[in-house]
């Protein structure tokens, strides 16, 4: 499967959320950190990952003498 340029470029931005919550969440469990706050970054992560990324399929309108998309 492949993705237009603006739909690769959300899922390559989820993508380095989630490797930062993951990272940050690695760095708690390693520090003995609250566990209130791994499950606050556990949470973040699975709403990131819910999000759904949504398709724009391009518009090329010309409004004066400008390509819309």
């Amino acid at each position: 499967m492949s993705f237009c340029d603006h739909c690769q470029g959300q899922r390559f931005d989820r993508a380095q959320v989630l490797r930062a919550l993951r990272a940050a969440r690695k760095r708690l469990r390693r520090s003995e950190g609250s566990r209130e706050a791994e499950h606050v970054l556990a949470f973040a992560i699975e709403t990131v990952r819910s999000l759904e990324i949504p398709h724009f399929d391009p518009v090329d309108e010309v409004v004066d003498g400008e390509v819309v998309h």
